[in-house]
């Protein structure tokens, strides 16, 4: 499970790639907002965490940015913003979900397996499947069956 974590306080960065490493999460790091939206778009990711208050592009923008190119990934937003304002203005620019800052790993950890739940749940639902006289081809997993049977 690969994430970018987009975060410019190296202690915040240190504690959250340690302790998702520990869930068997592969933890990509950029340290602003554009070099986060650049590997955004560049690379793919199964799940992305924002800052919203980023030098050079702030979170919000990135993740509209990202939401403009990209309708799948899922994104958390993780920041000390928490008012009730913050946290709609995050969810309206795309992000899947919001997390106040201070928080526990444990939180952490289990929204971000909720989000790829329901993410991969989504592209099960999304497979291309054809069907011809009993003939089933599976586009996105490459299988053939005839009746039933491969």
């Amino acid at each position: 499970m690969t994430v970018l974590l987009v975060e410019d306080e190296p202690n915040v960065v240190s504690v959250i790639k340690r302790g998702l490493a520990e869930h068997g999460f592969d933890v990509s790091v950029a340290m602003n907002g554009l070099t986060g939206l650049e590997m955004a778009l560049g690379y793919r990711f199964d799940l992305i965490i924002l800052d919203v208050m980023l030098p050079q592009l702030d979170g919000i923008q990135v993740c509209r940015k990202i939401r403009e190119q990209d309708q799948e990934v899922p994104i958390l937003m993780l920041t000390a913003l928490d008012t009730t304002a913050n946290i709609v203005t995050g969810l309206a620019a795309g992000a899947d979900d919001y997390l106040s800052k201070p928080f526990q790993m444990l939180e952490l950890a289990a929204r971000l397996k909720t989000l790829l739940r329901r993410s991969n749940n989504h592209a099960k639902q999304a497979e291309q499947l054809f069907t011809i006289d009993g003939l089933l081809l599976n586009a996105d997993a490459k299988t053939v069956t005839l009746n039933g049977e491969g």
